[in-house]
């Protein structure tokens, strides 16, 4: 006889993977709420046209066709969906370019506060002084680590940022008279948004090719440079991780040839405290709040790109710009040079919000060294790599800054199969395939925020999947996460959802 306990009827749901719509697993008539039953609300219900508690003017007429269910199955669900998620508090997320940054909590208790979730963007001006003068403090900050005149806050994010700047240009140079500077150059191993930004703008993109160590050389852009040259625009560090070392140079030999210099600041992590934009010649700027000044990046949320200008563009920088008059601040419209409006209402405050108390919390000397160890990290775990497996494309003997690009030996598509293996080790690939410069390109930024163990065990990861990838070992991978390998084909596709309720 067996004496083993009876297996239960129902097992409970272990696994998250084959979690089921809310639709699925409601019952007609299950409720996750009681009316209440106090005999004034009632009265009261009554005397609006109704027994129950919603009036009948405000009730549907038909039923609703949504789900039924208890609360905490609604709970489970949701707290199960939750799980099936990677982020930066669960796991190493070093995302190159991206900037995945942990977000201080302190940060987003202050974002989060009555007195910001609480304010209406149709407030009048005299109602929000204390929201307007920490923007007006935030632009003076950002002018300060920047070496800009001014800033203007209200653009949504870095690639928004990126099209003010190219236009401040554009219009500045018609002003002057120079309308026929119908060309910007971009460096080749720029963001994909520099030359889309510059396109949009009417512009036409002359490629910048970089030298064998991954650099925009004073040669290269002498080359290209024309009567028709609007402007430049350049990343420092460049997105292999480079310092540019003839910067300074090649502003001059732009300004020479009567152009503007356009600083993307996606990169400005590594350089906070150390270098700045303005002191390097450029004469716009848009900076990433959202990466740079701690704030959860990716998943379509809310970005702040805000842009700054030397005195030659200060009228040119998009509205409203918040003004300080005695004690009294406002939101500024009357600025005939505007490139004009570019957001509706002011700008993604709570993320304002959040970079200001960043900066206010760190001060100059923990800037500084917000920089100091992510340049540490990225290039300590480089030197963690396997060489056998991971090589160092371009520049070789030259220090990174916040991010190393490795090659991936052997090709064949052994990055992707690498970043897809990570996830079953709790840990999320780099960037893949970016720079399109380099090939098999993983790009590794672990931020400045990742212990010494973090990075010895991602590099331990690392170097143990090259050595499955070359024993041919990493096909279906990852295997433990909620939904396994997609379907990279179908999910390039529109898919078109639709749920039977």
């Amino acid at each position: 006889m067996d004496d083993a306990p009876p297996k239960p009827r129902r097992r409970f749901r272990q696994a998250f993977w084959d979690e089921p719509l809310l639709s699925e697993i409601g019952r007609k008539g299950r409720l996750g709420f009681l009316v209440p039953e106090d005999p004034k609300i009632k009265e009261w219900a009554k005397a609006k046209g109704g027994e129950r508690f919603v009036p009948s003017a405000l009730r549907r007429g038909g039923d609703t066709p949504l789900p039924e269910l208890s609360e905490l199955q609604v709970l489970r669900h949701f707290n199960r969906l939750s799980q099936m998620n990677f982020s930066v508090e669960t796991g190493m997320y070093p995302l190159g370019s991206c900037t995945m940054k942990y977000n201080p909590k302190v940060s987003e208790a202050i974002a989060s506060s009555p007195k910001m979730r609480e304010a209406h963007p149709l407030q009048h001006d005299s109602t929000v002084q204390g929201l307007l003068q920490i923007f007006y403090e935030l632009s003076g900050m950002l002018c300060e680590i920047t070496g800009m005149k001014r800033f203007a806050l209200s653009t949504a994010a870095g690639a928004q940022g990126e099209f003010a700047g190219v236009l401040m240009i554009r219009k500045y140079l018609r002003d002057q008279g120079r309308g026929d500077r119908t060309e910007i150059l971009v460096a080749d191993s720029a963001h994909g948004t520099n030359p889309a930004s510059a396109a949009m703008a009417g512009f036409e993109v002359v490629k910048v090719p970089s030298d064998e160590s991954g650099l925009a050389t004073i040669e290269s852009v002498k080359a290209k440079l024309t009567p028709r040259t609007a402007g430049m625009m350049l990343t420092v560090p460049n997105t292999l991780g480079l310092f540019e070392p003839d910067v300074s140079e090649i502003s001059k030999a732009v300004h020479d040839a009567g152009g503007m210099m356009y600083y993307d600041g996606a990169n400005m992590n590594a350089l906070l405290g150390k270098a700045r934009p303005g002191d390097m010649g450029f004469d716009v700027v848009h900076l990433n709040l959202h990466k740079t000044f701690a704030t959860p990046h990716g998943g379509g949320g809310p970005g702040a790109g805000p842009v700054g200008a030397s005195a030659a563009l200060e009228d040119y920088l998009p509205v409203p710009m918040v003004e300080k008059t005695g004690d009294d601040y406002r939101l500024d419209y009357a600025r005939p040079k505007s490139i004009g409006r570019l957001k509706g209402f002011y700008a993604n405050s709570a993320i304002l919000l959040r970079a200001y108390s960043y900066i206010r919390l760190l001060g100059a000397d923990g800037l500084d060294n917000v920089s100091s160890l992510a340049v540490l990290g990225a290039n300590y775990l480089l030197s963690k790599l396997n060489t056998q497996g991971y090589s160092i494309p371009v520049g070789g003997g030259i220090r990174r800054k916040h991010e190393a690009i490795v090659s991936v030996r052997g090709g064949h598509g052994g990055a992707g199969k690498i970043a897809k293996a990570l996830l079953d080790y709790g840990v999320h690939s780099p960037t893949v395939y970016f720079p399109l410069t380099v090939e098999e390109a993983l790009m590794i930024e672990p931020t400045e925020t990742e212990t010494i163990e973090s990075l010895d065990d991602y590099a331990e990861v690392l170097n143990s999947l090259f050595e499955k990838l070359k024993a041919g070992e990493l096909e279906d991978e990852p295997k433990n996460t909620s939904i396994g390998r997609i379907d990279e084909v179908k999910a390039s596709h529109p898919l078109t959802l639709k749920v039977k309720w």
